[in-house]
């Protein structure tokens, strides 16, 4: 009959090491968020800037394609 409360203790301890190994995983979750945050802080105002180019090249005139006309050689 010892084997029963052996069997509840490991079943205990296991649930106590999933538990600390899911706590780790949420602090990594949260600190991989401050990250991605940081990131895109620091990046939004070069993708502004990006953006602004590409709309002002796509807004400017399209040049002529080339005619038949002397080439050099």
């Amino acid at each position: 009959m010892a084997w029963i409360p052996v069997s509840v203790t490991l079943g205990f301890v296991g649930l106590a090491v999933l538990a600390y190994c899911s706590f780790k995983v949420w602090l990594g979750v949260r600190r991989f968020g401050r990250e991605l945050e940081r990131t895109r802080r620091r990046l939004e105002p070069k993708r502004a800037a990006l953006r602004d180019e590409l709309s002002r090249l796509q807004d400017a005139p399209t040049p002529q394609p080339p005619e038949d006309g002397v080439r050099s050689s």
